[in-house]
């Protein structure tokens, strides 16, 4: 298989046997050693011809290469398994396409770095000159972590003592407010919509016992001013209501 080469600078041998390993784009566990081996001396001999300066390293190479195409060439015993020849040639050029990943890696940031510009610390002399009346140091002393949690457990035992076991358990006590004159003028509009309902069905719209005591409230002033009447049918049952008014009468808030 004839190769043409274009000779490049090569920092050394592993670095044109990974070349040639890409340029052929095979598996570098499953190395071609004899294709391989054969570009990579068409290359060395181009070498030669130039009479370059570090082809010591690349004829090293060379032999090695020749090594392990020689016993690969040979047959293997059928009782044994020998180790491949290939691989501690992979391993070297697994670890040295590592470092190559590295080198690039610290380019790159070496190439960062330098986009970085160093600039004087400029802080107005009134903050460069300021200083704590009072520092940390001076606060705590020789106090150590153990002896000022001590501290502060006693402080919030205190603390704790001083708060009443019972009557920190009470819930607060909110006024709820609720206008009598606005549930009666509701209580009116459901009556002129709905003429015939039960006194159950008019408190199950109560959101709380506060409400449910207004609502009844605001029904007996009803009955009173004679708006509706109201009637039970049997012991027990639920109340019957009949609305009768025509138009909204205005009740004023209860003191």
């Amino acid at each position: 298989m004839d190769v043409s080469f274009t000779l490049e600078a090569f920092e050394g041998p592993l670095d044109l046997l990974i070349h040639l390993i890409e340029k052929n784009k095979v598996n570098i566990y499953d190395i071609p050693i004899a294709m391989i081996t054969d570009q990579y001396m068409e290359y060395v001999s181009q070498m030669q011809k130039l009479q370059m300066d570090n082809i010591s390293e690349f004829l090293v190479m060379a032999a090695y290469l020749l090594k392990i195409k020689s016993q690969m060439l040979l047959p293997a015993p059928a009782a044994e398994e020998e180790e491949d020849p290939r691989a501690e040639l992979v391993e070297r050029l697994l670890e040295h396409k590592m470092y190559q990943y590295a080198s690039v890696n610290l380019k790159d940031r070496q190439v960062d770095a330098a986009k970085h510009l160093y600039r004087k610390e400029s802080l107005p002399e009134e903050v460069a000159s300021f200083k704590e009346e009072v520092t940390a140091e001076e606060v705590v002393g020789d106090l150590q972590i153990s002896e000022l949690n001590r501290i502060f457990q006693e402080i919030m035992k205190r603390r704790e003592d001083r708060v009443d076991p019972i009557r920190s358990k009470f819930g607060r006590i909110e006024k709820e407010e609720i206008n009598f004159s606005e549930k009666v003028r509701k209580i009116q509009e459901y009556g002129i919509s709905h003429r015939h309902f039960s006194f159950r069905t008019l408190l199950n719209a109560a959101c709380d016992r506060i409400e449910i005591i207004v609502t009844f409230l605001g029904i007996l002033e009803l009955i009173h001013l004679g708006c509706m009447f109201i009637k039970q049918n049997k012991l027990f049952d639920d109340f019957e209501i009949d609305y009768v008014a025509d138009h909204l009468v205005e009740i004023e808030q209860f003191a």
